[in-house]
């Protein structure tokens, strides 16, 4: 049955829902009942019959949910390794090694990629952390938060092994199978990785400010006074700081950085067994391309608890009296996560039911010339995700119509499509007032929460202008038939290429600026 322009009301709906209550699951749960309701011939009865089908036809399906044990086993090996003291013990040998300003944004920069399983782990353990490091260097708690907030979700979009590797190979899954396309979520995950632009930016733009003490807009204020009196803080009250439970005296570095790295061999163990590297006689690269990766991270999420527990029980460092403590607070600590990703999956199917993707993509899309689906992805996915506050939100929303764009009118923009709305969204998520991740950001550094988005904005800018420029550069060459791996090379290039004149730009102008203030400073 044909729809028309109504294919379009579950995703405004939510969308602007979301804008106006801040409420991204109730938005997400009225923009799948309006869609049931048009499914249904606007019966209120047969829509919630419907939307209840929907959603437990997603949630029960077996690659759906080994995700979502996945997701609770990682939650339960976060809060375990907190609790064992291993990045306490990481703060501690940091305090002691570190010379200078620029060293200790740096240690927190390589915190943050190293705690690139989950974006609240890291936004926590982070913060806690490094804020004895960075205020003994007098580095104020905005850059501090900008720091922290520019490791989470744009390191864990990049991570093979995390919570958001999950959901993205889930709303690609899905819709891969509505589409008819055969390529597995996993590879299809780690082909966009050269093309997310913009977290590539963001790490590079962290370590750029952090060795050349680059600062501009508000942020400038905040630096300048921290070096000059010693109030890390600015004219705000702090926030009050993350309260972590009972943290181990006894944890090594070790137990945080042991868990990590077996959790991603054996993911990589587990893929090549799920895809019969150990019953077949095929290719290590052929068994991962086969791979079953929801089952595979489930396998791994199992084997990394226990490689854990193996670690801190017989030294004490976690008792077994508090392994039901462990259970329940990394089983809470995912709900949210899970809710997103349980509506997700369900308006995800509501909307290709409707045609949503198809619609846009023949009525809207003809008129386009495809070399700008790319930066119109971007765009579209960083409005979405800043409004809403969720990238995890814009993904259901905005995968599937962008694998319907390509599909039906640019099959080789593709995996830069999906790579664009994977960046985009983060861009929205990383600087949104109201994302989770950000007001984390602002309550692990103990800094104040408008003061963390007021001072982060410029920087996070920056490198999403770069990144439009990039995806505009990807999209003519690669439509134009040029050598994928080539095309891909060179917007990456450009990206980088421009963030850095950019910020070479940045740095002359306020180095020629900080003379002429210290003058004005000793004539006043």
């Amino acid at each position: 049955m044909e729809y028309g322009w109504l294919t379009i009301v579950p995703p405004l709906v939510a969308i602007t829902l979301a804008l106006i209550t801040k409420k991204v699951i109730v938005s997400l749960l009225i923009g799948i009942l309006s869609g049931a309701f048009i499914l249904t011939g606007f019966s209120p009865v047969g829509a919630i019959s419907l939307s209840a089908m929907t959603m437990w036809e997603k949630v029960s399906d077996p690659w759906n949910v080994a995700i979502l044990i996945f997701l609770v086993s990682l939650g339960i090996l976060t809060y375990l390794m907190v609790i064992a003291g291993g990045a306490a013990a990481y703060g501690e040998w940091a305090t002691k090694r570190i010379k200078s300003r620029a060293g200790a944004q740096l240690a927190s920069l390589l915190l943050g990629i190293i705690i690139f399983i989950d974006d609240y782990f890291n936004c926590l353990t982070v913060g806690t952390v490094m804020i004895p490091v960075t205020d003994r260097f007098r580095v104020s708690r905005a850059k501090l938060a900008y720091i922290i907030d520019s490791t989470a979700a744009p390191v864990c979009v990049l991570a093979p092994v995390s919570s958001w590797v999950v959901t993205i190979m889930s709303t690609m899954g899905e819709k891969f199978r509505d589409v008819g396309i055969t390529m597995e979520p996993f590879t299809a995950f780690i082909r966009t990785l050269p093309m997310n632009l913009y977290a590539w930016a963001t790490l590079a733009m962290v370590a750029f400010v952090a060795v050349t003490e680059l600062d501009f807009g508000p942020m400038e204020r905040f630096e300048r006074e921290a070096k000059a009196t010693g109030n890390v803080y600015g004219p705000q009250a702090p926030e009050e700081n993350v309260r972590l439970p009972k943290i181990s005296e006894k944890g090594t570095v070790l137990d945080l950085v042991v868990p990590v790295i077996g959790l991603i061999v054996f993911a990589i163990v587990m893929m090549a067994y799920t895809g019969g590297y150990f019953a077949e006689s095929i290719g290590f690269l052929d068994a991962i391309k086969n791979t079953d990766a929801a089952t595979a991270l489930m396998y791994a999420g199992f084997l990394a608890l226990a490689l854990a527990l193996v670690m801190f029980l017989p030294r004490g460092v976690v008792q077994i009296t508090r392994l039901p403590e462990a259970v329940w607070r990394g089983f809470l600590s995912m709900v949210p996560a899970m809710l997103i990703l349980c509506f997700a999956w369900t308006i995800g199917g509501v909307i290709s039911e409707l045609g949503t993707g198809l619609f846009l993509a023949t009525r809207v899309g003809q008129a386009l010339n495809p070399a700008l689906y790319p930066v119109i992805m971007f765009i579209l996915a960083c409005i979405i995700a800043f409004a809403t506050g969720t990238s995890w939100g814009t993904f259901a929303i905005m995968i599937p119509i962008a694998i319907d764009f390509a599909v039906l009118l640019a099959p080789d923009l593709l995996i830069g499509m999906i790579a664009a709305v994977l960046a985009g969204a983060v861009y929205g998520d990383h600087c949104s007032p109201i994302s989770d991740t950000t007001i984390l950001s602002s309550t692990g550094a103990g800094c104040n929460h408008i003061d963390h988005v007021s001072t982060q904005l410029p920087y996070a800018t920056v490198s999403a202008v770069m990144c439009g420029i990039g995806y505009i550069v990807y999209g003519f060459m690669a439509h134009s038939g040029a050598n994928q791996a080539i095309t891909i090379a060179v917007s990456l290039l450009v990206t980088l290429g421009l963030l850095g004149l950019a910020l070479k730009g940045l740095n002359t102008l306020t180095s020629s600026a900080e003379p002429k203030m210290k003058a004005r400073r000793r004539v006043a």
